[in-house]
């Protein structure tokens, strides 16, 4: 069932309703019986249960591999002894 808001002029009271969307509009406050109007307000949606994040994405996110028609060019590290580089022995 949503969830109305509704303020109160003469208390200056707000206060929440749960009611049927086919269900009249409340015209007294339940405190003082002043006439009271009803308000907008944010959304208060929540999923329950498993399965759902707050913000609507996963915290790890999977990595995404590159398409094979991108290059990125890395440098190869460098060797650590030029006698057992075969890069070396085939520049020479």
């Amino acid at each position: 069932m949503p969830v109305y808001e509704y303020e109160c002029p003469a208390c200056e009271k707000v206060f929440e309703v749960q009611q049927r969307m086919a269900d009249a509009p409340l015209t007294q406050c339940p405190d003082c019986e002043g006439p009271v109007k009803k308000i907008m307000s944010r959304s208060s949606f929540q999923l329950k249960g498993g399965g759902w994040y707050a913000d609507g994405y996963s915290s790890s996110k999977p990595e995404k591999k590159k398409e094979s028609g991108t290059s990125t060019n890395k440098a190869a590290p460098p060797c650590k002894s030029a006698a057992s580089c075969p890069c070396a022995a085939a520049s020479s």
